[in-house]
């Protein structure tokens, strides 16, 4: 499945977000995005929703200016790819992928906060 298919689902499942100041929020106020995401109707799906667009053009606008966002997304795959098993996908059901890959996010932040932990003392 190409990502951007990906996109509407992955909205939808966004939790709400607990805040000090009112009520929770159910949707990001902006989402970036790389050229591959440049379609029409995602676009005014977006919209449709109350998030603002910041998706690169394809043929009009560099993707350069995206660098610092994609950035945390992609050392965050390569943090969770580190691990042999999510990286190459062995498991059939999707729900197994999944517990793997939640695994490897536990790991992942565990390692994180030891290490800044053992860096402060």
């Amino acid at each position: 499945m190409h990502d951007s298919q990906a996109l509407k689902p992955l909205v939808k499942t966004i939790p709400a977000v607990r805040s000090r100041r009112g009520p929770r929020r159910r949707r990001p106020d902006k989402l970036h995005a790389d050229k591959a995401y440049d379609q029409p109707e995602l676009r005014r799906w977006l919209r449709r929703r109350g998030i603002a667009v910041r998706i690169a053009r394809r043929g009009i606008e560099s993707t350069e200016r995206l660098g610092r966002h994609r950035w945390v997304v992609e050392r965050t795959i390569s943090w969770l790819t580190g691990y042999h098993r999510p990286a190459i996908r062995y498991d059939r059901k999707g729900t197994h992928y999944l517990g793997f890959l939640t695994l490897a996010a536990a790991l992942t932040g565990f390692k994180k906060l030891a290490k800044a932990k053992t860096t402060t003392m």
